[in-house]
């Protein structure tokens, strides 16, 4: 059984970097871990605007496929992209954007009223004021915030002050967010190889409470994966939910690295977890 927390935590961005999975392995590998008994914690397959018709020819003839629409090329991708998406269930929309107020313009004209979406600005447009405007545009309409916590590069990390201050800024606003990239283990690390500052997930989900940005500096910060741990089984039903009705989920090429580390934290059932290429 998967514990309430981590319900729908881990969108599968197999196709996306750093794991970059052919569509054509991506596609049925989804397909098992929907199917496995950690299906609960699985969210829909992410998928970027121009690889849609790709990903159409990967699942034709099969049972319809949950799909988040990727789009780093900002408004102008949206129709094409919901027009592209028509052989899939599409679960959501991620909007990359420079222009908050205009991206939810399109939003409200063109998404379906049951489809949820979140928008991203680049990091540099969500410093000092920058941030406040921008969240407060996004509390005003019924879109999802989302950060960008990694990437291909070292400059792709955020440090904890400025992912606190993100975390904080919606928290204080009562505003959802997704995150994306970097957060594929539980506890904050440096990569032994690439020496990137990785972010923990259990820390993000523990920091997601916290309205001081300090508070929530700390908990960024924290390295003991025993002490997330504790952390995480002393919280109440209510905590949970005031964390996951903030942090809702994030992308990640790889679903068994997350599963494997809530395993060995004895956080999750020990049972056959997914076999993956690393």
């Amino acid at each position: 059984m998967i514990p309430e927390l981590f319900r729908g935590l881990f969108d599968d961005a197999a196709v996306f970097p750093p794991g970059n999975l052919p569509v054509v392995e991506a596609v049925p590998a989804h397909r098992a871990h929907r199917a496995a008994w950690y299906a609960d914690a699985v969210g829909p397959f992410l998928c970027g605007a121009g690889r849609l018709g790709e990903l159409a020819a990967a699942v034709a003839g099969t049972e319809p496929l949950r799909v988040g629409l990727v789009l780093p090329g900002g408004s102008a991708e949206l129709g094409p992209a919901l027009a592209a998406a028509a052989p899939f269930e599409v679960a959501g929309v991620e909007l990359a954007t420079r222009d908050a107020r205009e991206a939810v313009a399109e939003l409200d004209r063109l998404l379906p009223p049951d489809v949820p979406a979140a928008i991203e600005l680049p990091r540099e447009l969500l410093r000092g004021d920058g941030l406040d405007d921008t969240l407060d545009v996004l509390v005003d309409s019924p879109y999802r915030a989302k950060f960008r916590t990694g990437g291909v590069v070292a400059e792709a990390f955020p440090g904890e002050d400025e992912l606190a201050a993100f975390l904080t800024g919606c928290a204080q606003r009562g505003l959802p967010y997704k995150c994306t990239a970097g957060l594929h283990h539980a506890v904050r690390h440096t990569d032994p190889v690439t020496g990137f500052e990785h972010h923990g997930f259990l820390n993000v989900l523990l920091a997601a409470q916290e309205t001081d940005r300090t508070a929530a500096a700390e908990v960024l910060a924290e390295r003991d994966g025993q002490v997330l741990a504790k952390a995480v089984l002393a919280l109440s039903e209510r905590q949970v939910t005031v964390i996951r009705n903030s942090f809702t989920a994030f992308g990640t090429c790889s679903i068994a690295e997350p599963l494997d580390d809530l395993a060995a934290l004895g956080l999750l059932s020990p049972s056959p977890l997914p076999q993956e290429d690393r």
